[in-house]
């Protein structure tokens, strides 16, 4: 540094006052070097992609909620979009509501066969366009509740959505993405973060991340990028608290008269009570918070590897995903309610 300095016009042994110069020299360029990479990372942040409209999009879980409103913004911007729809209504309120380009498919994320129709028919109309991008959208989040109170069939029927679903997805829908050099973007959560419910929703957005981590790592060489959608708690159809309270009741209903005794009969109500105020306090109703995320891995020139959307996400749940796990559990340990014979 004592070079650095002498090029600069400073002394080797600098008195008190030389010394403060070099000091705020040496701020002043860690400073500006700051301000300069903060201006560099925003303009390569705002390149977008061209040629938008000879690019095709496939989606998947567009009946409502995120998909449905990501595909609108799609189909507005002119890409070509293939919407995966589980019902026919779905596909066709969708189509009133977009123009002549957008493409429903019904599709079922559990089904193979669902999925192989998908893939043959998005084939036949990219062509040797091949598919821009990809968003394995498709989730539910139900049964959520107390480890203990689920059976098997519980965790694998959101599993075989949200995490079995991705993968196969993606690995079927992959050739068409390599053709085209484009994007996967997979929409995980907060709580793939921080697990704060029992049940199958955190573990299969755990794997969703760890997923997408590894396939970003694997196929880098071909030109493709791998997105992370890490949403917080917005109101849609995953965050509706009557499918909520019917499903904590139907797991309280299969326990064992020895596990309810354990629990307390007071306890599932005040449970309920928690879920309440918490889907009422942090839920955003502002969808857009998501698919503006999403749209920014499709259009980007240079997407980022993980999205945070929603204030609850980027000043809560994803400082808190860095913190001391014990940290965590003392706060659950405050909010949720404690069993009868809990020692």
């Amino acid at each position: 540094m004592d070079s650095v300095y002498q090029y600069l016009g400073y002394p080797a042994q600098a008195n008190d006052d030389s010394g403060t110069s070099r000091d705020n020299l040496w701020l002043y360029g860690v400073g500006t070097f700051v301000v300069l990479w903060t201006l560099g990372w925003l303009y390569r942040d705002s390149l977008e992609i061209e040629d938008i409209k000879e690019k095709y999009v496939f989606v998947t879980g567009c009946d409502s909620g995120f998909g449905n409103l990501l595909c609108k913004r799609l189909d507005r911007l002119g890409f070509r979009v293939i919407a995966g729809c589980l019902t026919e209504k779905g596909a066709d309120d969708l189509k009133r509501a977009t123009g002549p380009y957008l493409k429903t498919v019904l599709l079922d994320v559990t089904s193979t066969g669902s999925i192989q129709k998908a893939m043959e028919y998005t084939k036949q109309e990219v062509e040797d366009n091949g598919l821009w991008g990809i968003v394995n959208n498709a989730g539910r989040s139900l049964p959520m509740g107390p480890s203990e109170w689920m059976r098997l069939e519980d965790y694998t029927s959101t599993l075989k959505v949200n995490m079995t679903g991705v993968i196969e997805m993606t690995l079927t829908f992959l050739p068409l993405i390599k053709q085209a050099q484009g994007r996967i973007v997979n929409v995980a959560s907060v709580l793939g973060r921080v697990a704060a419910n029992g049940g199958g929703y955190c573990i299969s957005k755990f794997a969703v991340e760890s997923f997408s981590d590894c396939l970003r790592r694997d196929i880098h060489y071909f030109g493709i990028k791998v997105c992370i959608i890490e949403p917080g708690f917005f109101k849609t159809a995953v965050t509706s608290l009557d499918p909520i309270e019917s499903e904590l009741h139907r797991l309280w209903n299969q326990l064992t008269p020895e596990v309810k005794a354990s629990y307390g009969d007071k306890y599932l109500d005040k449970y309920i009570q928690i879920q309440r105020l918490i889907m009422n306090a942090v839920c955003d109703s502002d969808l857009s918070k998501v698919t503006n995320c999403m749209e920014h891995a499709l259009t980007s020139a240079y997407p980022r590897t993980r999205y945070s959307a929603g204030w609850d996400a980027k000043f809560g749940w994803i400082p808190l995903s860095y913190m001391p796990s014990c940290v965590i559990d003392i706060g659950l340990k405050l909010v949720m309610p404690r069993p009868a014979k809990s020692v």
